[in-house]
């Protein structure tokens, strides 16, 4: 993967501070409220849910440090804002709720962030307002793509096993023949020497995995590439692909196949579009409609 360059990251800092001025992320007052933008933003995600929220969760979402966290929370449940308790269904857990009161200024913190976004857009015609809001999407998809990170693991490992189970019941789901999960790989094809298994992280939450195996000398077969619905159409699936592709070269493969269902058809056209050539069938797999191969070089452009 090319550096980033210098050019990028100043833009990117540049867009930062403007923006963040704009909308008053500055101000110890956000919105004309009495709390900072941190405790406004925590405020907000507590009474977004209606049972509460555990600290643990929070902290995830949010990326918050435990004690940082922990001070902003007492300080809301000193104001009458949330209300501390204990997890149902595990009593170590400690969760939190906003009260009537917490709910009541979440609206108004509602009322006046629209206000303000309203003001800022009031100054462009129409098509300038489609222009922005199609590039803030855009923005959005491609700075989640970059905070998902994509580990090996081993295959024995909860995490991947659980994909693979989100991905039999999908399958089986599009698949007009159903989907039997004795199909899946099995943890020793996908560990050690013999391969390799990848999952996809997003704020701590697995949305993605692929798996890599060695079919014969100097030839690996990649399986089970699978994105979490709601992790979709941010180019992740690429990225999967990418980490089993290298990791293909790092362990001498030069070839790498796979085959896909024949329903499948936005996976094809992804293998096609990264590099991958049709072939004959190299497998009888009973799901198996089409079968794909790529020969990988040594030089950064024979991987995305």
């Amino acid at each position: 993967m090319e550096p980033v360059s210098t050019d990028d990251v100043t833009a990117f800092r540049r867009f930062n501070r403007y923006f963040t001025r704009r909308i008053g992320v500055l101000d110890d007052h956000y919105l004309g409220q009495d709390r900072p933008l941190g405790e406004a933003r925590l405020l907000y995600e507590i009474a977004g849910s209606e049972a509460g929220v555990s600290l643990r969760d929070l902290r995830g979402r949010l990326g918050l440090d435990a004690g940082y966290l922990s001070r902003m929370v007492r300080t809301l449940q000193a104001q009458g804002m949330v209300r501390l308790g204990v997890h149902p269904d595990d009593s170590r857990l400690r969760t939190v709720e906003p009260t009537p009161a917490g709910r009541a200024e979440v609206e108004e913190q509602n009322r006046r962030a629209g206000a303000l976004t309203a003001g800022l857009l009031q100054g462009l015609a129409p098509d300038q307002r489609r222009e922005l809001t199609e590039a803030l999407a855009t923005a959005q998809r491609l700075l989640r793509l970059a905070g998902i990170t994509v580990e090996r693991v081993d295959g024995h490992a909860p995490d991947a096993r659980a994909c693979l189970d989100a991905y039999a019941a999908d399958l089986d789901a599009r698949f007009p023949e159903g989907f039997d999960k004795s199909d899946l790989v099995g943890p020793e094809e996908v560990s050690g020497d013999a391969g390799a298994f990848f999952v996809a992280y997003e704020e701590g939450r697995p949305v993605g995995c692929g798996a890599l195996r060695r079919l014969e000398p100097g030839v690996g077969e990649i399986k089970h590439v699978w994105v979490d619905p709601g992790a979709r159409r941010l180019g992740l699936a690429r990225r999967l692909l990418d980490a089993l592709e290298g990791e293909a070269a790092a362990r001498g493969l030069t070839v790498v196949r796979l085959d896909t269902h024949a329903v499948l058809t936005e996976a094809q056209a992804m293998y096609q579009a990264c590099g991958y050539t049709e072939i004959p069938a190299y497998t009888d797999h009973v799901y198996a409609g089409h079968w794909f191969e790529k020969r990988l070089g040594s030089g950064p452009e024979s991987r995305r």
